[in-house]
């Protein structure tokens, strides 16, 4: 009789540990793979940092960074990319409380400082390119143009998935999916900032000072 209880109570025990093993295997492999991308982007733009570190001082008789690089203009678009990185955090603090509307509303202002951002550096492009700094005047430009033209595209990607993303929560809502992809979207855009921190520091503060 005695046997009886503890066949009883080990019984359940073993169906929930090979339930919670069960859905442990489903796990989203999402998260990993989207890690793996983040570091493999961080190659390339410590490559592209390094090949500038090489080249800066190749002005081949041209024009310096402390002649072309104009620091106030880079400092305002600096704090329109550090700000949106601040209303995203909110949008994913919206999206934890399950806000839609809150969501999109600041998935919106992120993306409108995203592409004063873009504005911003496509002036600036436009600028040094109609002075006869374009890529071609210099090893140093050329590394400068691929350097920040390269974040600048990455920018642009990121604003076309927020894009993407307003329209998937407008018309899905806050699902797991759509959590999901927000979370991924939101590590992208932190390490654009990252970047750009190590772009203004390393290419425009330096240059600026030499």
């Amino acid at each position: 009789m005695s046997a009886t209880p503890a066949t009883m109570t080990e019984e359940p025990t073993f169906y929930l540990v090979e339930e919670d093993a069960h859905a442990g295997g489903h796990a989203s492999p999402t998260p990993l793979g989207f890690w793996i991308y983040l570091m493999s982007d961080a190659l390339i733009f410590a490559t592209l940092f390094a090949t500038y570190g090489v080249l800066a001082t190749a002005y081949a008789g041209g024009p310096t960074p402390r002649e072309l690089f104009d620091l106030p203009l880079v400092a305002l678009n600096t704090a329109f990319l550090l700000v949106s990185s601040i209303t995203y955090g909110m949008a994913m603090i919206d999206m934890q409380e399950g806000k839609t509307r809150g969501v999109q509303l600041w998935l919106s202002i992120t993306a409108l400082f995203g592409l004063a951002f873009v504005g911003v550096e496509l002036y600036e492009f436009a600028h040094l390119i109609g002075e006869g700094a374009g890529p071609q005047r210099s090893a140093f430009l050329s590394a400068f143009f691929t350097l920040v033209g390269t974040h600048g595209l990455h920018v642009t990607f990121g604003l076309i998935w927020i894009g993407v993303m307003l329209v998937q929560v407008a018309q899905r809502g806050l699902i797991p999916e759509n959590q999901r992809r927000l979370m991924c979207l939101g590590m992208f855009w932190h390490l654009l900032d990252v970047v750009w921190i190590g772009v203004f520091t390393f290419v425009y503060l330096l240059g600026a000072i030499q």
